[in-house]
């Protein structure tokens, strides 16, 4: 009789991996136990012939649960007698258990097995708005700690009835040791409330509500990882109200749709598009409008794409049933730069004046999670924000970091990373910390996040910026959990973030962006560096431009614009005519010009060059929120074509662009903002890219990136690739992570591991 102890690490908690093991060990005749461990891992103990054993470790390979990643798996075979089992079972816990890089897994969205049980008026979960089992439902948002057994998540307050308890002993059911398992008997309950939090009698609150969707009524609606404020897709008035209330004159807003078929009745959908929003991440993705488009132009205002998500959860399905409409505005239900409200008595508190009813549930959320948000750069993905399917499941990478680094990100998009072992653990987003409470959020997360992953950290590393929020809260973190601070430069973390998502050595980086603090106390933002192992350097950027007003230049491009135009003799006069565009007009615009003979900031931002472009062609005079100017100047030179013949102006280290913007200002009358705006974005491009090729044939690297938040501007992207490629270079964009801030944490800890291994 031959004895194995098996320790698999990876995602393998909430998962249905215990089952799995389950019948995949009493199919091979093997006794023994399953047990699950503190730190996320699952350890196996098995007891028969050697032979089975190893029949036990191809299945387990090949056969494990969708939603399992096996990252790990150390066998130990004894063929000493030791204890004799007489059946296999799944144990408890091990509450303990050496830390070794596992974590629980992501949010899963419903799956068909029980989107058909929920349809199914014969099924006893029919109409069950949580139903879910072991391939699906909710998982982060609901653990407190590990490991993930049903004491350690929200749903210990639900007492499983009796069918309930028999499914979840059964082997052969899919519910099998389910800790979500719960149906109207004994799980969560939904209901209607009104503005001031008084329950509204229904039988059918869920379906009810997408009524009062159809018919004009905001709804704040209660999920998984959060509240989502919901309102008509087809009607006008109700988007007015919400935009309104959320201080959203612009800023699009993301919806949910009923099905694929509805998407493609308004916007284009293609295959990889499809495969992902119908995967178990269920992310939003920016899908193009089609010329069918039929929605309120409203909800994304001069903007070619929409952000459109499939249902993830029973309750998001239900809501569809009763209407006609092909989809519902579904956006975060938070107060101006706060975090998504997670409680009832909250949202009732600070929602009640904005909308008109609530669908809540008495089910707790123990992570708030927004919903992730992706583009594809032609067949590239290109994440914005990495959270709901994605977080926190691990970024693996190359080189084993020699101790535990703490990356808490920049000030905006924030989410933090931890770097442990191979494995890079990387938190749902966070957002901009400009409040108390988004960093009171990222302190416990940060702090939940250390402890499922059972880490021992020794550095935190931080934002170069001293005045950054997160800085303060990395000087405080450091001092609570006696670790070292290290700072990084915003866009080195940038290179060194898609450097360890390719696992490379050595590169070119094009690093392009709206700010960050540089290494001379400076505004960069278009930079070109170069990595080589522990070795940075700085070997070019865009020229420096000031910005007349210092952050106003960021809020009103024409302020941004002067700073390029102010030599040239027509422009005074045709920014007078523009006025109008600024808070205090004409008193404004002399204010303008005579800051211009000031001491102003000074700044090599790609971010401001495009939104300065942006106003110069009267596409957008004021940034009401994060890169509205680059994303509208984006949208109108869709339909545009090259029309300037503009070379890149290059001298030593800089990337010329002064004379770039005259030459736009001069054919003003002459072409199309549509045909300016593309050869705009091709200038960019063009110059960047002949940098980068010329830097790195000088220094004989082959690889050559592009990241930061320019890198989702396709056209741009696209055309670097293609120049690249073909100088015969290799050419990488971010896939797993955020090309802007949301993925700057990971990029700090992998930073810091190289310097400190110098």
């Amino acid at each position: 009789m031959t004895y194995a102890t098996i320790l698999i690490r990876g995602i393998v908690q909430g998962v249905g991996f215990r089952p799995f093991i389950y019948r995949i060990a009493t199919k091979h005749h093997l006794n023994g136990y399953v047990q699950n461990r503190g730190d996320a891992g699952v350890k196996v103990v098995l007891e028969g012939k050697k032979l089975q054993i190893t029949k036990f470790l191809k299945s387990l390979e090949i056969e494990k649960p969708p939603q399992a990643n096996i990252h790990e798996t150390i066998v130990d075979f004894d063929e000493e007698k030791k204890k004799s089992f007489v059946e296999f079972r799944i144990i408890e816990s091990d509450n303990k258990g050496k830390s070794f890089g596992s974590i629980i897994p992501p949010d899963i969205s419903i799956c068909d097995e029980c989107l058909e049980e929920l349809r199914d008026p014969s099924d006893r979960r029919y109409d069950y708005f949580f139903i879910t089992c072991t391939n699906c439902g909710p998982r982060y948002t609901i653990i407190n700690d590990t490991p993930y057994d049903r004491e350690n998540t929200a749903m210990r307050s639900f007492s499983m009835c009796t069918n309930c308890m028999e499914e979840y002993v059964d082997p052969k059911d899919r519910r099998f040791h389910a800790q979500t398992i719960a149906c109207s008997d004994c799980g969560p309950k939904v209901w209607i409330s009104d503005r001031n939090g008084e329950k509204i009698e229904s039988i059918d609150p869920i379906r009810e509500v997408g009524k009062l969707l159809e018919e004009g009524f905001i709804v704040a609606i209660k999920g998984n990882g959060g509240f989502h404020i919901a309102a008509s897709t087809l009607k006008d008035e109700p988007i007015v109200k919400l935009r309104k209330s959320k201080h959203r004159s612009q800023k699009p807003f993301a919806i949910m749709a009923r099905s694929v078929e509805a998407i493609r009745t308004f916007a284009e959908l293609n295959a990889y598009e499809e495969s992902l929003l119908t995967s178990p991440i269920r992310p939003i993705i920016l899908l193009r409008k089609n010329l069918n488009y039929c929605l309120s132009n409203l909800i994304s205002p001069n903007l070619h794409n929409i952000g459109i998500m499939l249902p993830y959860t029973g309750q998001h399905d239900l809501l569809f049933e009763k209407t006609s409409d092909p989809a519902f505005i579904m956006t975060s239900a938070n107060p101006p730069e706060e975090p998504i409200i997670t409680k009832n008595d909250v949202a009732i508190k600070k929602l009640s004046s904005d909308v008109d009813y609530f669908l809540v549930h008495d089910r707790t959320i123990s992570q708030r999670c927004d919903d992730s948000v992706v583009r594809f750069v032609g067949e590239s993905i290109a994440i914005i924000r990495r959270s709901r399917g994605f977080a926190p499941a691990p970024i693996h990478i190359q080189n084993e970091a020699k101790r535990g680094i703490l990356g808490v990100g920049g000030e905006l998009n924030v989410a933090c990373c931890i770097l442990k072992n191979r494995k890079a653990f990387i938190s749902q987003h966070i957002g901009d910390i400009e409040t108390i409470e988004t960093l009171k959020f990222l302190s416990d997360v940060i702090k939940h996040l250390i402890r499922l992953t059972k880490s021992d950290l020794e550095i935190i590393a931080h934002d170069l910026h001293p005045r950054f929020n997160t800085t303060k809260l990395a000087k405080d973190l450091a001092e609570e959990l006696d670790c070292e601070l290290f700072p990084v430069q915003h866009h080195f973390a940038h290179l060194t973030k898609i450097m360890g998502e390719h696992n490379l050595h050595e590169a070119i980086g094009i690093v392009c962006d709206g700010y960050g603090y540089g290494l001379d106390g400076k505004a960069w933002g278009g930079e070109i560096l170069f990595c080589s192992g522990s070795e940075f350097k700085r070997i070019g950027h865009l020229e420096e431009q000031p910005m007349i007003g210092g952050d106003l230049a960021t809020k009103f491009p024409l302020r941004m614009l002067a700073g390029f135009l102010l030599e040239n003799k027509k422009f005074e006069k045709w920014l007078l005519n523009k006025s109008r565009f600024l808070p205090y007009g004409e008193e404004e615009v002399n204010l303008i010009l005579q800051q211009s003979k000031l001491k102003n900031t000074m700044t090599t931002s790609c971010g401001r060059l495009l939104d300065a472009i942006s106003a110069l062609l009267g596409i957008c005079y004021e940034r009401t929120y994060e890169g509205e100017p680059a994303m509208k100047l984006e949208s109108v030179a869709l339909s545009g074509k090259s029309v300037l013949n503009l070379k890149p102006e290059i001298e030593k280290d800089v990337i010329k662009t002064s004379s770039f913007v005259e030459e736009i200002f001069h054919n003003l009358r002459k072409y199309p903002i549509q045909n300016l705006a593309y050869s705009a974005q091709s200038y960019v491009a063009d110059s960047l890219s002949e940098f980068a090729i010329l830097e790195a044939e000088r220094l004989g690297v082959r690889n050559i990136c592009f990241t930061g938040g320019v890198a989702y501007n396709e056209h741009i992207a696209l055309r670097i690739k293609k120049i690249v490629e073909k100088n015969g270079f290799d050419f990488f964009l971010q896939k797993k992570l955020p090309p802007g801030d949301g993925g700057i944490s990971f990029g700090q800890t992998i930073f810091t591991d190289l310097m400190k291994e110098k």
